[in-house]
């Protein structure tokens, strides 16, 4: 069986791969770039635009399964840009799974996409998507899973998985990012109010998108629906945020500033992008202000109770792996 990895080398397309090779599945992977990791594991790389039909479709085409886990991260920059990628680039993937027949699609979302500002504490999938959103990157995921759920039916059963703050060895994203800062003396708590966080460890995410599409079938319980996925350990934020920089080497962070003022820095930040047409990210938003302030901790006994999914790394192990991960590069990059 072939099965086809948008994204498979990123962060978690590049875990998912290595856990469908491990099963025995031959794979696929669909990205604008080359990647040595894939290349070192025997993949067969497409590259190309998640928003060229052709393109997309040469790449479903022969396989009978498609994990649809690219997309376009981040806060900041043209909503044309986000629209492009997560909302065209996933119309274009479902239709390369009808003209091509293949019967199963997973589709990574996220739980931004039913952020309303206000805490989410212990909530489940019957949560709504709200009326309003902050940064493109919700709304255009938001789109882009109703799509894939309102795709399902006889031909294309489909599931979506939202997992929380993806953690572990390979990131190249989250973590890297808030070392840096931290090095930099640029990280600052906001407010001091404790709110509790749902983080998962890089693996059970992966884990979690194989037990999906073994229960993925048409008529099954999972068809058309979707799913938090977590460790299922929530924690405070900064708990975890300094967890994670201490298995990076990175400093902790202990000072603070007030969330009002925090909200008022970003603002700034946010209008002199604006002005200056700077396409890179600012160093704080009024999006990222609110989700620090903010409760995101999930119930996931549907996930448990369906998927069969369970946590299997804690986050006391995955952080030790984590830090054994780190020390490994380090030591080869001397």
């Amino acid at each position: 069986m072939k099965a086809l990895v948008t994204g498979g080398g990123g962060f978690l397309g590049l875990a998912i791969v290595r856990r469908l090779l491990k099963s025995g599945m031959v794979v696929r992977s669909f990205s604008r770039q080359n990647h040595p990791a894939l290349r070192e594991l025997g993949v067969e790389q497409c590259q190309g635009d998640l928003a060229e039909t052709q393109a997309v479709a040469s790449a479903v085409a022969g396989c009978e399964i498609v994990f649809h886990v690219a997309a376009k991260p981040g806060i900041w920059g043209p909503c044309e840009d986000y629209h492009r990628t997560n909302v065209t680039g996933t119309e274009n993937v479902v239709s390369a799974c009808r003209r091509h027949a293949v019967s199963r699609l997973v589709y990574t979302s996220s739980p931004s996409v039913v952020f309303d500002d206000k805490d989410m504490e212990g909530v489940d999938e019957s949560v709504p998507y709200p009326s309003h959103f902050e940064a493109h990157y919700p709304q255009t995921k938001a789109l882009a899973e109703q799509h894939v759920l309102h795709a399902n039916d006889s031909q294309l059963a489909t599931v979506a998985l939202r997992p929380h703050l993806i953690w572990g060895p390979g990131d190249n994203h989250l973590l890297p990012r808030l070392a840096a800062r931290a090095q930099a003396g640029q990280l600052r708590r906001i407010g001091r109010q404790r709110k509790l966080i749902d983080t998962i460890y890089v693996e059970n995410a992966a884990e979690a998108h194989l037990l999906a599409a073994e229960r993925l079938t048409h008529g099954s319980p999972v068809a058309g629906k979707v799913y938090f996925i977590s460790q299922g350990e929530p924690r405070e934020v900064w708990e975890i945020i300094n967890l994670l920089l201490q298995a990076a080497g990175a400093p902790p962070v202990q000072r603070a500033i007030p969330k009002r003022l925090a909200l008022l820095l970003a603002w700034g930040f946010e209008t002199l992008h604006r002005v200056t047409r700077n396409q890179r990210e600012p160093r704080l938003t009024r999006f990222v202000v609110r989700e620090l302030c903010t409760a995101h901790w999930f119930n996931i006994s549907a996930a448990r109770r369906d998927l069969g999914y369970l946590p299997r790394v804690t986050i006391a192990e995955g952080l030790l792996r984590l830090e054994g991960h780190l020390r490994e590069e380090c030591s080869s990059s001397l």
